[in-house]
């Protein structure tokens, strides 16, 4: 299923989610008409436009709900930064709602509170990004404030130095307290050896201690400039009036540094590696990783279907395998995470069942790997998962949110117009691509296998 890559949201809001209410029903007419029917055409489209300071602006109208989303995102994220410098722009994206010269703390938020929206943001491996959703007659509310806090942040010392403990404790709660979290960290952190793909988004706590102000302004004045971040505004709009006051607002803001897109390139990998996450927990747990190629890549596509079949839904091969036939695992998974510029990460994953060995319960995943890897999946099973996914697709571009993040994250990394190939390409799918991508990147030298040993509660 097409994901946007590993998010970390470091506000206390919940990210925005419009979820639309189906009948059972109706759900299953869908399923089942997609299920055996040829797949629909269908893509994202946008109306494109560049300012002179090198801001891109992207804008879809659409105006089945009298709503719309503004989103200004900036390509930076935890692989911009440096050894001894982690975290930098997710402590960044916190310090964006501490207001700036002109409007105080909170006020953004505040203000787009009493208009009746929600607002937000995340950061990623890959880009930073700041959204807002409001009624479609005050869409415009945003743009000024954003444009502000693009160019105007304020970055005082003490308040820097409070919000980087607010983010050392959120660390603790999220991973170092969080056996399983701690351990898919630890693994990424051991998969890759020289990019920067390995650090965390949030950062290393030895890393967090020591940021700085002087840090924090660094990176702010370097990667928060209109030629390295886009704007995306999704919903009922008219493209021309919402085009003028962004030039208004944003037109004036001068270009900051020229920043080059180069990608990095990971060493191969010559041989299985192996950690052990020591951590007070109740069950065992098992994360094995393969290096596999982003999804822009011509293998792209048919591991997306690959990882569909081995774990989309409960009578998945992995899922009906490990939890209902073998009862070795409570939870068991798969998945293809590919949406980055340079190549990523397959994973599976597993969490034993009580009584359990965990080593049985890698057994039975590398079983279900190596069925794959030699036999090729059926007709059926390939239809199903390629539908599946399409369908996961376009259900999703229901919310103008939504949208605007698929346009964004394919924008983000190679162009947003590659979601129509995307889409190409997992209808082209063939059982004997599934078979040949199994065959070609789940092999053991390029596996990172993760295992959580719990350890007795000592309180």
């Amino acid at each position: 299923m097409l994901t946007t890559g590993n998010v970390y949201s470091g506000g206390c809001k919940l990210p925005l989610k419009r979820i639309k209410i189906y009948t059972m029903k109706k759900l299953a007419v869908f399923f089942l008409a997609l299920l055996f029917s040829p797949l629909a055409s269908y893509a994202l489209q946008a109306e494109e436009y560049l300012l002179d300071n090198g801001l891109k602006v992207l804008i879809v109208e659409d105006h089945k709900a009298p709503t719309a989303t503004f989103q200004v995102w900036y390509r930076v994220g935890s692989r911009n930064e440096s050894t001894g410098k982690t975290g930098l722009s997710h402590l960044l994206e916190h310090m964006m709602f501490k207001g700036t010269s002109r409007f105080g703390p909170k006020t953004f938020s505040r203000t787009i509170q009493r208009a009746g929206g929600m607002d937000n943001a995340f950061t990623t491996k890959e880009y930073t990004g700041y959204f807002e959703f409001l009624a479609s007659d005050r869409i415009s509310l945003p743009i000024e404030l954003e444009a502000d806090r693009m160019q105007n942040l304020a970055l005082n010392p003490e308040a820097v130095l409070s919000e980087r403990n607010v983010v050392m404790e959120e660390r603790r709660l999220r991973y170092e307290d969080d056996p399983q979290n701690l351990v898919h960290e630890e693994v990424l952190a051991t998969a890759f050896k020289n990019h920067p793909y390995r650090w965390p988004v949030i950062g290393w706590m030895s890393d967090l201690r020591d940021i700085s102000p002087d840090d924090l302004i660094r990176h702010y004045r370097t990667y928060y400039a209109p030629n390295n971040a886009i704007i995306l505004v999704v919903g009922d709009v008219k493209p021309s009036e919402i085009l003028s006051k962004i030039r208004e607002a944003f037109g004036s803001i001068p270009r900051g540094p020229a920043i080059g897109m180069s990608s990095d390139e990971e060493d191969g990998q010559s041989g299985e590696k192996r950690i052990y996450v020591k951590k007070e927990a109740e069950l065992p747990y098992i994360l094995s990783v393969y290096k596999v190629p982003q999804i822009t890549h011509e293998d792209g596509p048919a591991l997306e279907v690959l990882g569909s079949i081995l774990s989309e839904g409960k009578s998945s091969r992995i899922y009906n395998s490990l939890v209902y036939e073998k009862q070795l695992a409570v939870s068991a998974w798969a998945g293809y995470d590919g949406m980055y510029r340079d190549p990523f990460l397959f994973y599976a994953g597993a969490t034993a069942a009580h009584g359990r060995k965990i080593e049985d319960v890698e057994a039975g995943l590398l079983d279900e790997v190596e069925k794959i890897r030699r036999e090729p999946p059926t007709g059926y099973e390939v239809m199903k998962a390629k539908n599946q996914i399409e369908a996961s697709f376009i259900m999703g571009q229901d919310s103008f949110y939504m949208q605007a993040r698929t346009i964004g994250s394919f924008e983000m990394i190679g162009g947003w117009r590659l979601i129509e190939k995307y889409l190409e390409g997992i209808r082209k799918v063939s059982p004997e691509d599934v078979r040949r991508v199994a065959g070609k990147y789940l092999v053991a030298d390029k596996r990172t296998t993760g295992i959580l040993v719990p350890l007795m509660n000592r309180k």
